[in-house]
């Protein structure tokens, strides 16, 4: 028993990432719940359960899991990420929108949650055929929209859920399900084949499941997606595309705003995710292929053309800092700042002096760094974005010694983390505090902030954070007792 290996939350996590990257996910389903039994409660582990739910079509228990990552921290960016996908899954892409501008406003810098409120905001266009007629409330509580849609979607579930005894499916046009299901139109033709086989229907599998009701289950399943699929892009004209029509803008002759918007979502979707999976100059690639294309089409065809224009510069300049190539870096984003500038774009101005600072950072040009960021300040939209902000800008004062003004900054850091609540920012700002203290020579102050960051660390919780902080205290200790022996000499002398 003394050699078997000791199963830790972290290898757990790992364990079931990696599986769910090889297309696992029943697999690493039992590692994400065996995970979550020595860690109840884990708002990460839960995201990625999430996930790995959504990926095997359980949009229930995505949901759910999503909503629990979110009770102990309302304003969690990847749970509220995640919350908006499982219900765009879920066709209630109203509810989606609202929790997408809910993470945007919180983390303006996450580019995800724009591209989710493209999409959703081009599904919601497709249904209703008209943009002014999608208004959304910002009033309420948030949770009691999200309870509306999943309470909907309940009574839809049990409205459509079929039963023994159905045998005859909703049908549509074939030539209408062949071009919305696409390769699984087969899939379905050859369940309702099955069908006609009465006796295969009447038998049953070894767990004393019935045929029928499996092939029931399949069909059921792919006339959800196609429904799905027709809400996201119906396939008989709405009343916004016969207006284009009215208009001139036939589809021989011209891409419809529809279909381009819908392409441009998705190329962003990909350049973000070569970002992320570590291929930047694919990604790289991409966005400047884009920007040609873009910079070729009129504002009527791409209402928010100046937008993504900005945008695609910001995705050039994160890929050429990925590659480590800075002044190409510093230039794209500078790109999109002068273009933010000139078309007013106060989000994109505050996304690109972010970024601006970022590689000045990097690069240890921390004085530009710090007036990147100051001029980003007003333009702060939440607590928490000034909290990581005001930290930022103290970590280089303290590289350039001047440790009174970050320390000044490490309190303005703990302030708003203070007023947002988030205990992981609470930590980098009393440790940030902290260090400026030990260079102030302040020790007493330095080991009482110290002692507090510990005790955040064990919250977080963080063991590489917690051994970090248990050897600063030391190093701290030694310099206090140190310099108490030294005014004891003198005193004495």
């Amino acid at each position: 028993e003394e050699d078997l290996p000791v199963v830790s939350f972290g290898n757990l996590m790992t364990e079931g990432i990696a599986l769910s990257r090889r297309g696992q996910h029943d697999k690493a389903l039992g590692c994400f719940n065996e995970a979550l039994k020595l860690r109840a409660g884990d708002k990460h582990c839960l995201i990625t359960r999430s996930k790995c739910f959504l990926k095997l079509g359980d949009t229930e228990n995505s949901l759910k899991d999503a909503e629990a990552s979110l009770q102990a921290d309302k304003t969690f960016p990847e749970g509220l990420y995640q919350k908006a996908e499982t219900l765009y899954t879920m066709g209630d892409f109203e509810f989606a929108l609202v929790f997408y501008h809910r993470g945007r406003r919180l983390r303006p810098d996450l580019h995800k949650f724009q591209l989710g409120i493209n999409k959703a905001e081009e599904a919601i266009l497709n249904c209703l055929g008209n943009p002014s007629a999608v208004k959304l409330e910002n009033t309420g509580d948030l949770c009691f929209v999200s309870r509306q849609a999943e309470r909907r979607k309940d009574n839809q579930q049990q409205q459509n859920k079929p039963t023994k005894d159905q045998k005859r499916m909703k049908k549509q046009s074939p030539k209408t399900e062949r071009q919305l299901l696409g390769e699984l139109y087969a899939d379905k033709a050859y369940l309702e084949k099955l069908l006609k086989d009465e006796d295969l229907m009447q038998s049953s599998t070894r767990q004393g499941i019935k045929v029928m009701d499996l092939v029931l289950d399949g069909i059921s399943y792919l006339n959800h997606r196609r429904d799905f699929w027709q809400q996201q892009k119906p396939m008989y004209a709405r009343v916004y595309e016969r207006e284009l029509l009215r208009r001139g803008r036939t589809q021989d002759k011209k891409q419809k705003s529809s279909d381009i918007g819908r392409s441009i979502a998705k190329d962003m979707e990909d350049i973000e995710l070569c970002l992320a999976r570590g291929s930047a100059e694919e990604s790289c690639r991409k966005a400047e292929r884009m920007l040609r294309k873009i910079q070729g089409w009129t504002e009527e065809e791409v209402p928010n053309k100046n937008e993504l224009i900005g945008n695609l510069y910001s995705c050039i300049g994160n890929a050429h800092l990925a590659m480590g190539q800075m002044e190409a870096a510093l230039d794209s984003h500078k790109m999109d700042l002068d273009f933010a500038r000139k078309n007013a774009l106060t989000d994109a101005v505050s996304r690109a002096l972010d970024n601006i600072g970022h590689v000045y950072a990097r690069i240890g040009r921390f004085q530009q760094a710090i007036d990147a960021w100051e001029e980003k300040i007003p333009l702060a939209q939440s607590s928490l974005e000034k909290a990581w902000l005001f930290h930022e800008i103290g970590r280089c004062y303290l590289e350039l010694d001047k440790a009174e003004v970050a320390q000044d900054y490490g309190q303005k850091s703990l302030q708003s983390a203070d007023e947002e609540g988030d205990v992981e920012w609470q930590l980098h700002a009393t440790v940030l505090v902290a260090q400026a203290q030990v260079k102030l020579k302040d020790y007493r102050s330095a080991i009482m902030n110290f002692e507090r960051a510990l005790e955040k660390a064990k919250l977080v919780p963080s063991e590489a954070a917690q051994n970090g902080i248990i050897v600063a205290l030391d190093n701290v200790s030694k310099s206090f007792i140190a310099e108490l022996n030294k005014s004891h000499k003198d005193a004495t002398a």
